[in-house]
């Protein structure tokens, strides 16, 4: 029996909500074997990230390789990639071993809104890893960054799509938990938008919503969705992990992945 196979690059979540423990919770729940690709280290809990340590770009790409070069995979999540070397490593070893259907989760702006990469990084970013991604779900703060607008309301959120697809990837998500009002994502495909709405949840318990959005995109993908039936099936997920979330430590709660077993 074949068993669809999805590889999240990201960073390690110590708490567990988030980064790699999430993605990997996230493709188990969707039946899909995960693999991993480690870029950085946090010691981080409920509370907070009380240190990041980056793993060297070479070591990175070696991960890639003997990933890609044994397993394959029919799709990829890309999350949390810290520095430039590392950005351009992954995404060298994504385009020599030709891998499709790559689900980038520009980690660039917290929910605070507080920068996750230098400068140089995002710029690498978007030259480099845009071009490569199948779609980019970006939040409204980043997408404000790549765009270069202010992105507030559903009006700027398509301007902002636009502009964002015009940097390489073949669809835009912009996703729109931080609206006033509904939950609203819009998916840009150069042509038309699609939009994928729910109701707005009040909830403590968010952490490592993005990395578990993106991952279940992912892993739809992996299972041969078409890209808009994923996204529908992945928010539909992650808006009853949320409900259904709880609070583990002293701090943020966390989305409840396995929500339909435990």
């Amino acid at each position: 029996m074949a068993v669809p196979k999805a590889l999240t690059i990201a960073g390690s979540d110590s708490g567990g909500g988030a980064g790699i423990q999430a993605d990997l919770k996230t493709f188990t729940a969707f039946r899909v074997f995960g693999m991993s690709v480690l870029t950085a280290i946090t010691a981080q809990n409920s509370l907070g990230v009380q240190g990041v340590f980056n793993l060297p770009p070479e070591f990175v790409a070696r991960q890639l390789d003997a990933v890609l070069g044994d397993f394959g995979a029919d799709a990829v999540k890309i999350g949390m990639l810290s520095t430039a070397p590392i950005i351009e490593a992954v995404a060298e070893r994504l385009r020599a071993h030709r891998q499709g259907r790559v689900v980038l989760d520009p980690v660039m702006i917290a929910k605070s809104g507080d920068p996750l990469l230098e400068p140089a990084a995002r710029t690498a970013l978007a030259r480099v890893m845009l071009p490569l991604a199948e779609v980019v779900t970006p939040n409204l703060h980043e997408a404000a960054a790549l765009a270069e607008i202010p992105v507030a309301t559903e009006r700027d959120m398509e301007e902002a799509a636009r502009r964002i697809h015009r940097l390489g990837p073949r669809h835009v998500l912009v996703k729109g938990g931080h609206l006033k009002e509904a939950a609203t994502d819009l998916l840009w495909d150069g042509r038309a938008f699609t939009r994928f709405t729910a109701p707005r949840l009040e909830s403590p318990n968010t952490h490592g919503t993005g990395c578990t959005f993106s991952a279940a995109i992912a892993a739809g993908l992996a299972r041969g969705r078409p890209l808009e039936e994923a996204v529908r099936e992945a928010k539909a997920y992650v808006t009853a992990a949320i409900r259904e979330g709880f609070q583990p430590g002293r701090g943020v709660g966390v989305l409840r992945h396995f929500v339909e077993s435990w």
